[in-house]
């Protein structure tokens, strides 16, 4: 079992602070404010904290580590998601996975790793004006990180839940490819969604966030950041509530927060309401519309074999075929890769009711399933969302679907169905209300092809969420520009999937972590003067070494509180 870092000896010096137990208010000052602790405020936390500046990270969430990670979902869920995972958009016609906790979605992910494909980052440079961002000037950052967190091809076999995939695509001339996963030490077991029980999984809570502590950050938890005060064009202050000792509803204490630079890193959804609370100027009316997801279809199968599909690597192998052959901004396309099943995410997720519900459930090890993830935001008729407030401030996401992505969801439904028969399947069930388990492939072919594709009777989910406060060279099309600073106040930054201008069409970490490291670079050299620390990934590798495992592994200590 890889250490957990908060109980070394060492953490016993980290500042930090859970704000519900706060007996009054309080009032920070420091170099850089970062709300949100995920892919992009991790990130930018150690970059930072490394060049010497004082850093605040603000998180909304609680700090769980490994110590309360016990594989159980009727923990994971309230603890380390966004309203206990089941966050859903305006018409609760799509479920939203997002991460609430230290370490943010990187601490519930998949592992999936990819960088920015190509063609996403072509389109952005001719539609957005991003022309900094090629393959080429991203392609160090990304190197960067990927040492900095262990991503490497997945070299082991595929869990039989992901070999289905491969097996039945290559039976059908569909080419798959293995997915890169940001793991050290792996073991395999299949839980990564509720949280690392072995801190194998290289997330911000156990990569980013310590060694920025270490650097003497300061990390705040359970206080959510309610609006920037500004005037005269920049941020002065950060007006924050600390929340309940549920860490749900504001207590009777607050926070200011004073700082030279402000970066709101909370994730799409939650940045752009931040932004839309705070009154931003905003004469295009940019912040909160053009919110992408991947919206996401799925297929379950039932295999003559057993599956197991909650244990082995969650994903590990993937198709781009449908992206490949599909012009970007021609009808859409999606990628292929394959959800693991914990029993409550797959009962909660399956449609179907009473006995039929019931005897998914008892065959519970030889479900399979494939999921499509739509590549939306290329295409005139490909806008995808807005957010906004609810009347007590908090976010919602509307997300009409379009023609146009229904019918990229009734194509992919019709792909996955036939590469699940072609890799046996006795049965295929499309995961929506009017579809039965159907036993051919010739016999869904003709079922999914009536089905009527329309919100609530299809199920439609997605763990990506991106834009809403989009990067663009132009004002008038964009929030921030292409190094994440506001257009409209000089000292507030966006460092998150939020600042995408579309969806990626793959899964969005690593495009974060790397741009986001372009960024928070830049920030701190316009901060201090001098180049920014680099990422000695030697400061992670050397935990894993014996003489770094016995030198960390100790009994749990307590903080240092603010």
């Amino acid at each position: 079992m890889n250490p957990n870092p908060y109980s070394a000896p060492n953490a016993q010096h980290w500042k930090m602070l859970d704000a519900s137990t706060l007996g009054e208010d309080r009032t920070f000052e420091c170099d850089v404010a970062i709300v949100g602790t995920g892919a992009g405020g991790g990130t930018a936390a150690e970059i930072l904290a490394r060049s010497g500046l004082r850093v605040l990270m603000l998180e909304e969430g609680p700090l769980r580590t490994s110590s309360d990670f016990h594989m159980l979902e009727r923990e994971a869920y309230p603890s380390l998601y966004q309203e206990s995972a089941g966050r859903r958009t305006k018409d609760e016609g799509i479920i939203i996975l997002q991460g609430r906790s230290v370490g943010g979605s990187t601490t519930v992910n998949w592992t999936s790793s990819f960088r920015t494909p190509p063609e996403t980052l072509a389109y952005w440079r001719a539609h957005f004006a991003l022309d900094s961002f090629t393959p080429a000037a991203l392609a160090p950052w990304f190197a960067m990180m990927e040492r900095r967190l262990g991503i490497h091809r997945w070299e082991r076999e595929p869990n039989d839940n992901n070999d289905v995939l491969r097996r039945g695509a290559a039976r059908i001339g569909v080419p798959t490819k293995v997915i890169p996963r940001n793991v050290r030490g792996c073991y395999n077991l299949g839980y990564c969604g509720l949280g690392c029980p072995t801190n194998a999984k290289q997330s911000m809570l156990i990569t980013t966030i310590p060694a920025a502590l270490a650097h003497g950050a300061q990390l705040v938890s359970r206080v959510r950041a309610e609006r920037f005060i500004h005037k005269h064009g920049a941020v002065g202050e950060l007006l924050c509530s600390a929340l309940d000792a549920a860490g749900l509803a504001p207590g009777p204490h607050t926070v200011r927060v004073r700082a030279r630079a402000f970066i709101a890193a909370g994730g799409a959804i939650n940045t752009p309401a931040l932004l839309i609370r705070s009154a931003l100027p905003d004469p295009e009316s940019c912040i909160g519309k053009r919110t992408f997801l991947h919206p996401t279809v799925i297929s379950a199968a039932t295999m003559p074999e057993e599956v197991v599909a909650s244990s082995g690597a969650p994903q590990s192998i993937y198709s781009d075929h449908f992206l490949k052959t599909q012009a970007i901004d021609g009808p859409i396309g999606y990628k292929l890769e394959v959800p693991p099943l914990q029993p409550v995410l797959t009962a909660s997720t399956f449609t179907g009711l009473g006995e039929f519900a019931a005897s998914q459930m008892r065959n519970f090890n030889h479900l399979q399933a494939i999921i499509a993830l739509m590549r939306d935001g290329f295409n005139e008729e490909s806008v995808g969302g807005t957010v906004d407030l609810h009347s007590d401030g908090t976010p919602v996401l509307d997300y009409p679907i379009s023609g146009f992505v229904w019918d990229g969801m009734r194509r992919a439904l019709l792909a996955m169905a036939e590469i699940q028969f072609a890799a046996g399947a006795r049965t295929v069930y499309p995961l929506h209300e009017s579809a039965v388990p159907y036993g051919s492939w010739a016999e869904a072919r003709v079922a999914i092809a009536q089905l009527p594709m329309e919100i609530l009777r299809t199920r439609v989910a997605s763990a990506h969420i991106m834009g809403g406060s989009a990067m663009s060279k132009d004002e008038r099309t964009g929030v921030v520009d292409q190094r994440g600073r506001s257009h409209a106040l000089e000292n507030l930054y966006v460092f998150d999937g939020s600042a995408f201008p579309t969806s990626l069409g793959a899964n969005p970490q690593l495009s974060i972590y790397g741009m986001v490291a372009r960024n928070a670079s830049a920030l701190a050299e316009s901060l201090t003067g001098r180049p920014a620390a680099p990422l000695a990934d030697a400061d992670n590798a050397e935990k894993f070494t014996p003489k770094g495992r016995t030198a960390l592994i100790a009994e749990s200590v307590t903080p240092t509180v603010l």
